[in-house]
């Protein structure tokens, strides 16, 4: 699908959201090595643009009559971030420098379209051990009658020194592991994915950015990745049920630079992105299916 522009005009919440984290964390101070479990922070927003959520699974790869009546929980980052970056406001680290290590969904039930979303969000641990902080942070997404649908853990790893030593060994997708589907991704994947959720990082959409801060080329975001992945195991595994997965928690091990061609592979419980069995791995993860469903 082309870049969807036309859906800039609903991420003003997300971009005003990242703009006062760009200035907490200009505020930050990276030798500060403690932190605390903050407070749970509340908000109600509206439903989601029936044509946003559309054409968001259709660039996830997933079919929205799947999806008929829900969201699926991938799109988290887009009615979520707004409240998770107040979470983060006042933190003492360099929050410009944070990357996306992974995160985890549990989907307690499904989550209703066409109907406002009841939100919490909190800071709800800190693991500092001098060379990185990592910041935990959970949302709570619940329907509007105050049911949990949805509890989404994002990792944010802020480096704050140099770790000196061996380096940790690379992420591979098994050897033994099954390919379930292939993801072509054009360079524009970024900007698109950008559109759709609000997350406008520039690493992931303007080429010059992307180059200055070492990567060479754009990089698709990890929850990017994470959406393709998920609606490749719907659609392969479990023939569109998209009520089988109960959860997945991820790692995004290595930036993917666009354009690309990647494969999806399982082996057991087991989920990865890769070029190959064998090769390093994008993404690596864990996922349970409803009532121990097998793949």
């Amino acid at each position: 699908m082309g870049v969807p522009l036309l859906h800039i005009r609903h991420q003003g919440p997300v971009l005003s959201a990242m703009g006062r984290v760009i200035l907490s964390g200009l505020k930050g101070d990276a030798a500060h090595t403690t932190g605390a479990e903050g407070d749970t922070l509340r908000d109600r927003v509206p439903a989601r643009d029936q044509r946003l959520v559309d054409d968001y699974i259709r660039w996830a790869g997933g079919d929205p009559r799947a999806w008929r009546g829900l969201l699926p929980p991938h799109l988290f980052p887009q009615w979520g971030f707004p409240l998770m970056g107040r979470t983060l406001e006042g933190s003492p680290y360099p929050l410009t420098k944070v990357v996306n290590g992974g995160c985890s969904i549990e989907i307690k039930q499904p989550l209703l379209s066409k109907r406002p979303l009841d939100l919490s969000a909190r800071l709800a641990s800190v693991d500092d051990d001098g060379h990185r902080a990592v910041l935990n942070q959970e949302l709570i997404t619940r329907n509007a009658g105050g049911e949990e649908a949805i509890v989404a853990t994002v990792y944010g790893v802020v480096p704050l020194k140099k770790r000196e030593g061996a380096k940790k060994p690379r992420a591979l997708v098994p050897a033994d592991a099954r390919e379930i589907a292939w993801l072509r991704l054009g360079p524009r994947e970024g900007l698109s994915f950008a559109c759709l959720t609000g997350d406008f990082n520039p690493i992931h959409w303007l080429p010059p950015y992307a180059k200055a801060a070492g990567f060479g080329r754009t990089i698709l975001h990890g929850f990017g990745t994470l959406a393709k992945t998920m609606e490749a195991m719907n659609r392969v595994l479990w023939a569109n049920d998209v009520h089988r997965l109960q959860r997945i928690d991820v790692r995004f091990t290595r930036p993917l630079r666009l354009p690309a061609r990647v494969g999806v592979y399982v082996k057991e419980d087991g989920v990865f992105v890769g070029d190959a069995p064998g090769a390093p791995a994008y993404l690596t993860g864990t996922f349970n299916t409803r009532k121990g469903e097998s793949v």
